[in-house]
Order: C-alpha cells, then sequence, then structure tokens
C-alpha cells in the first residue's frame, strides 16, 4: 500500500526525538564504582595479622582499575584475596568487593554478583560488628547496590543504599551518610519517584522544600552549603531530579554551585558531569521552547540556550575521559542532529564511533550504542522515503549505509542486552531496531520486531515503554491497510498511557519534553483513523480519546496526575447542552459533537421505550454523535487563531477581528449550526483543543450576531466533572481578595477597588486589600473559609509552564501548585464545597500557544467546581461593571434559576448591547469564560 512520505518522515522524527533522551538519561544514571578501601586514620584491630603481600597486590590492582585494565586487576585481586584468605578476613571481603567492581566492568554479571555476595557473607558471619567491620560492610554493600542498579535492579539497590545509610548514620560518618543517600536518590531516580527523592536530599543538604522556595531564599540556601566531594554530587543529583519534573531554574541554581564546588575542589570528572548537567537543563529549556511555543522575540533567546547546552558538553567532553567524556559527545551529537546542524553531527560521529567501539561490555556501552543507533537514525532521518513502485507497492531497497551502522549497533546492544540479563534494554534496542525496517518499508520484519520489544516491556510491566511499541505496531498496520488492527493498537497505547497517568511525568527522565512528540500524536492519529470511519461508534470513541489527550495534558503540565473526578453523563448534568469537541488534525479541523436526541415519538412510545431500557438494566440512549469537518492545514487554523487572540487584546482592533471571528465561526461553528438549532440547545460546552483553548467561543460571529447573543457558553477539559449542582441563595458568600495598587513589574489597577464594592453589595463578602491581601493572610483566611465563592482581583498569568502560571499578592506571588493546595483546603467538608472561583485581571501569556493551559489547570486543580477567569488584561473599568451584572445574576439564581454560565452571559450581553456603553467591543467582554460546571 502507498505510504505518504511526508507523514513517514513525520512519524520517525517524532518517535527518535522521543527515543534520545531515554538512552541519554539511562547513560547518565548508571552509578560510578567506587573502591572499597581501609579507613588510613581507622587502622585494623592488633588481633588481625597483615598480610603485607596482599595489601601490595590490592594498590597495584587498584592503580590497574584506575588506568582501564579490568582484566589484570581482576587476577591481582582475586590473588590479594587468596593471600588476605587466613589472615584478615576483612581485607579479604575488600578484595572480593572490588574484584565484583572488575568483574561488573567487563560484563561478567553473574560473577560479580556471586563474589560481591561472598564478600558481605564473610563481614556478616559476625552477628555483633565492630566500627571498623560496619564500615567496611557498608562499603561492599555499597558496591551491591551499584551492581544491581547496574543491572536495572533500582527497588533491591533502593534497599541495599537505605541499609548503607543506617549503617553510616549508626557511625556517625555525616558525609558517607550523604553519599548513601545520593545512590538513594538514583534509585529512585529509576523508579520514577523523584519528588521523594528530592525531599530525601534537599533533607540531607539541610535546604528548604525546593519545589516551593522562591529563588532568592534558594541562591541563599545554596551559598552556605559547605564544599565537599559528596555535597558537588548531591546537589548535580538533585539538579537532575529537578530538572526531570521540570523545575528548570531552580536546576540551574543548584548545577551551577555544584560546579562551582567541583572547580574549587579541583574535582576534574564532578565538573564534567555537572557540565553535562548543565547542558541537558539549557537543552530542557530549548526543548520546552520549541515544543509548547516560543513566545514573541525569543528566538535570540532560543539560539542562546541551544549555544549554551553545545558549549557546556564540549567543555565536559574536552575536559573528562572515559564514560563521562562518552556522555557528553553523545548528548552533543544528538543536539546537533536535533537541530539540523548536520555537518558539526558528521565531524563527531566517527570520534563517538571510535570511543564506543572501545568500551566494554557493560550497561553504559549498551546504553551508548542504543543511543548513537538512534541518533545515526535521526541523521539519516531528512533522506528516510519508502520507495513506491509503479502499481503502488513497496519495493525492497538496501537500507542507507548510517542505517546499516546503526543496525549492527542495535544487533550489538541485543545481544550484550541478552547477556547482562536487561529486558528493558534489549526491548528498547529490538524497537529501535524494528523502527528501521520500518522506515524501509519491510513491514513484516518491523512487526516482528516491534512485537518482540513490546513483548519484553510487558514481562517487566514497563509501561512506560510499552505504549511505544503498541504505537509503532499501530503505525505498521496502518501502512499496511489495516485499519481495524491499528485501531487496536493505538488503543492499546492509550489505555497504556492510561494507566501511566499517576507517573507519566517520571517515567523516564525527559518525558515531559515526549509528550508533543509521542503522546500527543499517538491520540491525534487515532482520533483521526476513528474519525474518518464513518461510524457512529467510533465517533463516541474519538470523544473518548481527546478528553483522555486533555487530561494527560493536564498531568503532563503539573507532573502528576492532577484529577481524579468521577466522569458524570453529560445526559445526566445538562439535557439542553451540546457538547462540541473541534480537533485539530493535520489537515483539517474535525468537528465531533454530542447532541441531544432530536425524536417525533409520542409521550407514550417515550414511556414505552425507557421502560424496555429499565427492565435491561441500561441507561437511556439520549444523545446523537455527529462528525463534522473542513479541510484545512493544522498550520492555517494555529495561524488564525494566534491572529486573533492577538488583535482581541486590543481595544481598537475590531475592524481586524471581526473578519478573524467570522472565519472561526465557520470553522467551529458554521457546520453543525443547522443541527445545533434543531435540537433547540441552550448552552454550548466546548472541549477545545490546542490554540483554540485561547480563543473566546462567545465572541464567534456569525455575520449578524456573535455567539453570546444566542447561547450560555462553557468549557471544560472533559466531562470530568464534579458533582453539578448550583449555587444556593442561602450559602452565598465569597472571600475577595483584591489590589488596585502597582507593584512590582505590574501596573495599577484603579477599578479593582470598585470591583470589590459592588461584590460586597450584591453578596456577603470578607475582604483581604492592598496590604492585607498578602500570601499568609489568604493562606489563613482559606483555611477557615466558610464561603461558596473565592474571587481575586489582581494580576495574574497563564502559561504553558506551572512555574510561570501564577496570581500577584501584595508581597509576591501565588504559584498555580501552591494555589490549588491552598483552594483546596475550602473543601473541609461536604458542605463546605468551592463552587465559585474568580480570577478577574489574569490574562493568558501573549505569544504562548499553549497558555491556556495554564487557566485550565488551575480550574481543575483548585476543587472549584467552576472557574470564571480571563483570557487577556481586561479593562478594569469594564471589568467592574461586568462583575456587578454577573453577581446580580448570581445573587437572583435561586429564584431565577439561571444557570452560572447564563448569569455570565447575561452579564456579557448587558455591556454588549448596552446603547450607552463604549463597551460593546470583544475585547471588553469576551475575555471571560466560565471552565467546568455551568450549572
Amino acid at each position: 500500500m502507498k505510504k505518504s512520505p511526508t507523514k513517514f518522515k513525520k512519524y520517525h522524527k517524532i518517535l527518535l526525538r522521543f527515543f534520545m533522551p531515554m538512552a541519554i538519561a539511562a547513560l547518565l544514571s548508571i552509578t560510578s564504582p567506587i573502591f572499597a578501601q581501609i579507613i588510613a586514620n581507622n587502622p585494623p584491630t592488633p588481633s588481625i595479622v597483615q598480610s603485607q603481600s596482599g595489601i601490595s597486590l590490592d594498590k597495584q590492582a587498584q592503580a590497574l582499575y584506575q588506568q582501564g585494565d579490568f582484566s589484570t586487576a581482576a587476577k591481582l585481586f582475586q590473588e590479594a584475596a587468596q593471600a588476605h584468605k587466613s589472615t584478615n578476613p576483612i581485607r579479604q571481603a575488600l578484595s572480593l568487593s572490588n574484584l565484583s567492581l572488575c568483574f561488573q566492568e567487563l560484563g561478567q554479571w553473574d560473577t560479580a554478583n556471586s563474589t560481591i555476595n561472598e564478600a558481605i557473607a564473610l563481614l556478616a558471619a559476625n552477628k555483633k560488628l565492630n566500627p571498623e567491620q560496619l564500615s567496611v560492610l557498608a562499603k561492599a554493600l555499597d558496591i551491591q547496590g551499584s551492581l544491581q542498579l547496574a543491572q536495572g535492579k533500582a527497588d533491591i539497590a533502593l534497599k541495599t543504599w537505605e541499609r548503607v545509610g543506617k549503617i553510616y548514620t549508626q557511625l556517625n560518618q555525616p558525609n558517607r551518610l550523604l553519599a548513601s543517600q545520593i545512590n538513594q536518590v538514583k534509585a529512585l531516580q529509576h523508579l520514577g519517584l523523584h519528588r521523594r527523592g528530592i525531599e530525601l536530599l534537599a533533607k540531607g543538604l539541610k535546604l528548604p522544600p525546593l519545589l516551593t522556595t522562591e529563588t532568592e531564599k534558594l541562591k541563599l540556601s545554596l551559598s552556605m552549603v559547605a564544599a565537599s566531594p559528596e555535597s558537588a554530587t548531591a546537589l548535580r543529583t538533585l539538579g537532575e531530579s529537578l530538572r526531570t519534573i521540570g523545575n528548570l531554574p531552580s536546576a540551574k541554581l543548584l548545577l551551577e554551585r555544584s560546579l562551582a564546588i567541583a572547580q574549587e575542589l579541583k574535582l576534574p570528572e564532578t565538573t564534567a558531569l555537572v557540565q553535562i548537567s548543565l547542558g541537558n537543563t539549557a537543552r530542557a529549556q530549548l526543548n520546552f521552547d520549541k515544543n509548547f511555543g516560543n513566545r514573541i522575540g525569543d528566538a535570540e533567546k532560543t539560539a542562546a540556550n541551544l549555544q549554551t547546552a553545545i558549549n557546556f558538553y564540549q567543555q565536559a567532553a574536552k575536559n573528562a575521559s572515559g564514560t563521562p567524556k562518552i556522555q557528553a559527545q553523545l548528548n552533543l551529537l544528538s543536539l546537533l542532529a536535533e537541530n539540523n546542524q548536520q555537518d558539526a553531527a558528521k565531524n563527531l560521529l566517527p570520534q563517538v564511533q571510535q570511543e564506543i567501539e572501545a568500551l566494554p561490555s557493560n550497561q553504559a556501552a549498551i546504553d551508548a550504542r542504543v543511543n548513537l543507533a538512534q541518533t545515526m537514525i535521526q541523521m539519516q532521518g531528512a533522506q528516510a522515503n519508502t520507495p513506491i513502485s509503479a502499481k503502488g507497492e513497496n519495493i525492497a531497497q538496501p537500507a542507507p549505509i548510517s542505517e546499516l551502522e546503526a543496525a549492527k549497533l542495535l544487533a550489538t546492544a541485543i545481544k550484550d542486552a541478552k547477556k547482562l540479563g536487561n529486558p528493558r534494554t534489549e526491548s528498547y534496542a529490538l524497537g529501535t531496531l524494528g523502527n528501521i525496517d520500518e522506515r524501509q518499508g519491510r513491514w513484516a520484519d518491523a512487526q516482528k520486531l516491534t512485537e518482540q520489544a513490546l513483548q519484553l516491556a510487558q514481562q517487566i510491566n514497563a509501561s512506560d515503554i510499552s505504549y511505544i511499541w503498541q504505537w509503532q505496531l499501530g503505525r505498521v498496520a496502518k501502512a499496511q491497510g489495516n485499519n481495524d488492527r491499528a485501531i487496536t493498537y493505538y488503543q492499546e497505547a492509550i489505555a497504556t498511557i492510561k494507566s501511566l497517568r499517576s507517573d507519566l511525568a517520571a517515567a523516564n527522565p525527559d518525558i515531559q519534553f515526549s509528550f508533543r512528540n509521542a503522546v500527543e500524536p499517538i491520540h491525534r492519529e487515532l482520533v483521526e483513523l476513528l474519525v474518518e470511519s464513518n461510524q457512529e461508534k467510533n465517533w463516541k470513541v474519538a470523544r473518548n480519546v481527546i478528553e483522555g489527550l486533555q487530561l494527560v495534558e493536564l498531568d503532563n503540565f503539573f507532573r502528576e496526575a492532577c484529577l481524579t473526578a468521577k466522569p458524570e453523563q453529560i445526559d445526566q448534568v445538562d439535557a439542553k447542552a451540546a457538547v462540541i469537541y473541534p480537533i485539530i488534525l493535520q489537515d483539517k479541523l474535525a468537528i465531533v459533537a454530542s447532541l441531544p436526541k432530536v425524536t417525533q415519538d409520542s409521550p407514550n412510545q417515550k414511556l414505552n421505550k425507557l421502560n424496555k431500557q429499565q427492565s435491561k438494566n441500561t441507561t437511556p440512549e439520549t444523545r446523537d454523535f455527529r462528525y463534522y469537518k473542513t479541510d484545512i492545514s493544522k498550520q492555517e487554523v494555529e495561524q488564525l487563531a494566534s491572529r486573533l487572540r492577538e488583535n482581541l487584546g486590543q481595544a481598537t482592533a475590531f475592524d481586524v477581528t471581526l473578519p478573524q471571528l467570522q472565519k472561526m465561526y465557520d470553522l467551529v461553528i458554521r457546520p453543525e449550526a443547522a443541527d445545533l438549532a434543531a435540537t433547540k440547545v441552550e448552552t454550548l460546552v466546548f472541549v477545545l483543543d490546542g490554540v483554540l483553548r485561547n480563543i473566546p467561543m462567545s465572541a464567534l460571529h456569525d455575520g449578524e450576531q456573535f455567539l453570546v447573543e444566542k447561547y450560555s457558553v462553557a468549557l471544560t477539559p472533559g466531562l470530568q466533572l464534579l458533582t453539578p449542582r448550583s449555587l444556593k441563595q442561602g450559602r452565598l458568600g465569597a472571600l475577595v481578595g483584591g489590589i488596585d495598587a502597582a507593584r512590582p513589574g505590574f501596573t495599577a489597577l484603579p477599578y479593582v477597588g470598585e470591583e470589590v464594592k459592588k461584590i460586597q453589595s450584591e453578596v456577603p463578602s470578607r475582604v483581604l486589600f492592598n496590604e492585607k491581601f498578602t500570601n499568609p493572610q489568604f493562606q489563613n483566611r482559606i483555611s477557615t473559609a466558610s464561603s461558596p465563592i473565592i474571587h481575586l482581583a489582581t494580576h495574574g498569568q497563564f502559561s504553558s509552564n506551572a512555574d510561570e502560571t501564577f496570581i500577584i499578592t501584595w508581597d509576591g506571588k501565588i504559584k498555580v501548585n501552591q494555589l490549588s493546595s491552598l483552594l483546596k483546603t475550602v473543601e473541609l467538608s461536604g458542605n463546605n464545597t468551592l463552587e465559585l472561583l474568580v480570577l478577574s485581571a489574569c490574562e493568558t501569556a501573549t505569544g504562548d500557544a499553549r497558555s491556556a493551559l495554564g487557566l485550565a489547570g488551575v480550574a481543575v486543580r483548585s476543587g472549584a467546581r467552576s472557574t470564571v477567569a480571563t483570557l487577556w488584561r481586561v479593562n478594569d473599568k469594564a471589568s467592574a461593571i461586568l462583575m456587578s451584572q454577573f453577581y446580580d445574576q448570581i445573587a437572583k439564581a435561586n429564584t431565577t434559576g439561571v444557570s452560572k454560565a447564563e448569569a455570565l452571559r447575561r452579564a456579557q450581553v448587558a455591556i454588549l448591547k448596552n446603547p450607552d456603553s463604549d463597551y460593546t467591543s470583544p475585547y471588553y467582554w469576551a475575555a471571560y469564560v466560565l471552565l467546568g460546571n455551568w450549572i
């Protein structure tokens, strides 16, 4: 079957950009071996007769080990252990421990395991160990933990290093305790438990909580960390974990302090490793900018991040040797390839190949080979095409030279991974080899290798890589024209992703940047298969898939699962609402709509149908699913949305904005407009996709009127609502926080005072204003709040980056994670829920295509059933008027029965149609959007 070369290349670019950081991270996390030695100032007890020949052999072996001659070193350690056997069991255990290190470097894993077990058994023979014996036991256990981690047994290694930590606590050796905590964190990183590792190591370094501390306080705390080899390594390890969870500014601060200590103490290997970590952090910022949309004017910043990463990798490669040097070279090579610097990459490639070829058969070598193979495939990607015959059939052709070389590397990696007994690494290598066959159109071979990779991943419950192979199998099936089988594989991949929601961000160290490269494309490609099937049952599935994408994207934003509410069926929430899912695909805008079912049945017929359904214990089917589409490229949709969002934020741009609003109406509403009218719905609920989240649907214009003039409008990340209910008048009350004065970096909001007074006149309110609206005061009031409404009239910003999503208080900022935690304290009981959160002076970050993620994140994580917020910085006088109208409607809701969405609609229309108002432009009223429960 003919395959589109453009899409074909796109798949592989996506896959490789996802995979490369995995191999890099695996290589970076291998624990460096540390020699077990007798401490010079803690000599053996007089009762032990020392074997001078054994000591001499130990010293010679250690020197050879440092030179990389592991085979000869192993022979000498064996002789030393034999020399100590009858005279000094402690030194025998030390020699055996170091011998285990040699076997580990030589890839002789079974022998390494048996040797370290023998050493530990010698030391554990005495039930009561003296301090010297305990110290030697700790060193042997430390080596055992390193061996376990290198074999992929992170959970066992963690327990081993926890045991080491207890010994050093007993011996009162704080530096060695810190070293054991570093190792524990490495194991936790492998297990995806980054936050737990951060808390452990921050406590060990006596640092404040790293996830909530402000920058200046963190800088001060870091300056007080004593300089030692252990503290330099601990700070680097902490920086790696912070990078992994997306806290790049704090990661950079810790790594810079680590580098300063390493350079001060003249620690060349640590210096190189920290430089690699700093390069990774600059690269992470570069990837974030590319994947989540650069802001206007950020091209220079992006170029600077690229050059910074290159410089750090080059410095590390120049100053390091052995494994750190290869780490730096591999990272640099993949960075150059990823950023289309092909000439520089080709010049570096032979040197990297030579370095890797000289590596012994160990885990680091396997990871390096897989990493290099993936980079070589990416370098070839620009020339990748599937040869097609005149009849549309695939023509078997030789693979390009670089892909043949990559295949050889992968074959070696597979063989060594089997020998090592590491199915995870073997799965990486097999799947990547299958990717080469996929690129060449060898579908049967691609399927076979990918199935083997998937089987290995599933055997060890490695869901974080299983879904990649399920996706690859789906692509292969689709390429062969078997769409039904492709849909099955895609659905399996998404089911696996769903099972990973709780730890998706931690599944591998760079998965937060893989979201746009792997997780999102899987969902979109499945949606395209489903909607084009022209089957209503598949349209329902497509709806669920796109909702799942919304939730995974929010998880990715927060680096943790953010929503645990039970789904509510839309027909149980509001039978007069239509739910509209605009989905941006590569060459079309697809619309899936859930509409109330229109029936001509008589009342008796309806009753009979209902009775039959109830007798079968089934839920009445009251919804119709419809599919509409408009042929338009993804780029055109995104450009239109970007221009429209920019113009909407300007009061004087209405003449330019109106045609754009009409164009957007034609794309999003007009295809289903007749069906909406026929079903007589009153509320349109949008589950918006991508850049469309930045556009107020209420302002779309059909050529005669705005959408808000016909329908109430609400937004939701999906129908994952809390139990819906309307505000009760008897429970009305608000906690109001506001600032009208200028704050550092933010202008004054002179009409906020008027807005606060109008709210007080409509509902009972407790107010924190200006100097009283501080972080501590707000936290204290929140903890005792009984009000169902919280209204914050202050500057704030929504961004695609959680660290840049915040509101301003008098004494600083409250970031989204902290705000979410505070607001959740409102829900102390079932009768004390946060029904409505209003953020009336915030805005989505200009130029950030995914900035509304921050708005959705606040809405979902706050615990509020409904959130009203602004997409841009509105005129604060108009805002005061609109909020007065809104609360007037809310206060009357108990008697009028209006929903929150309808209350907002009436407030907006009141301004829009006021003949005496200058605020008819959407700039003044359309910024307000309602998210969540619209009842």
